[in-house]
């Protein structure tokens, strides 16, 4: 049988990928790759994700306002991201949340929009997909206030501990690992990637960020998440194609993949 993967999360639109996107997407089929979701978080990307992934039959596509945009946030944004959910291949509102690192949008402004965007996802029947950095308990606080457990989805690039993993698999939702799991000082994070149930547990890169270990540094792209599957396999005591096949077929149940997106079929 041949290997089978999946990434999770990558951002193909990119212009880091505008040199050369059409060999980026031919080695990830190359890797053995069956799905991409290409991940919107700028204000205004989704309809250029929705566009790509309209091109090739692998890649999938989110729409979001990612928390560092969030001040610019209104209703006319809102119902963009309504807008591209309604197109063909669309697979959940993302990428949300809170980031407390850089604050580039005011952390009041940060919890509002989160808030909003999952409103939208429980009207819409979709999932969502998660960016949470040095915000947990807020992060926690607003997915049970807004009862985001109804919608489901992902916690992508997780980056907690045991403890924070146990939290949100309790919610309901799928955790997703990138190349910080196969860094050196992954500590509590490879804790937490072994602890994670195989039929809970995603791969993902974040392309173009994050390339994972030998290859730190350089521009991610899909094909790596093959190295991501690597390490979870010896964490875990399993091949990478177990963990491959697993994570592949998480995705496409958690992102529907495989039956009706009522999304698509909803009156605008």
């Amino acid at each position: 049988m041949e290997p089978v993967y999946s990434d999770s999360h990558a951002h193909l639109t990119y212009d880091r990928f505008d040199g050369d996107r059409d060999d980026v997407i031919a080695r990830a089929r190359a890797a053995g790759l069956r799905h991409i979701v290409t991940v919107a978080s700028r204000i205004g990307d989704a309809p250029a994700c929705a566009d790509l992934a309209a091109a090739h039959d692998f890649i999938h596509f989110t729409a979001g306002v990612h928390p560092h945009e969030a001040k610019d946030w209104n209703l006319e944004v809102a119902r963009g991201i309504e807008r591209a959910m309604r197109r063909p291949k669309s697979v959940a509102i993302g990428e949300i949340g809170l980031d407390y690192h850089y604050n580039y949008s005011p952390p009041a402004e940060q919890r509002a929009v989160f808030r909003e965007q999952i409103t939208l996802a429980r009207s819409l029947g979709c999932p969502i997909v998660i960016h949470t950095r040095e915000a947990w308990e807020d992060t926690f606080a607003i997915l049970g206030d807004e009862n985001a457990a109804a919608a489901g989805g992902v916690f992508h690039c997780f980056s907690g501990g045991p403890e924070e993993a146990r939290r949100c698999l309790d919610l309901g939702f799928y955790l997703s690992f990138a190349g910080p799991v196969t860094f050196k000082n992954a500590g509590a994070l490879a804790e937490a990637a072994a602890a994670t149930p195989l039929d809970r547990l995603l791969i993902e890169t974040d392309a173009p960020y994050l390339s994972p270990h030998p290859l730190r540094g350089q521009r991610n792209e899909p094909a790596r998440v093959v190295l991501v599957a690597e390490c979870l396999a010896s964490l875990k005591g399993v091949s990478p194609e177990v963990i491959g096949q697993e994570a592949t077929r998480n995705l496409e149940a958690v992102f529907r993949l495989t039956g009706p997106r009522p999304w698509h079929t909803m009156p605008a």
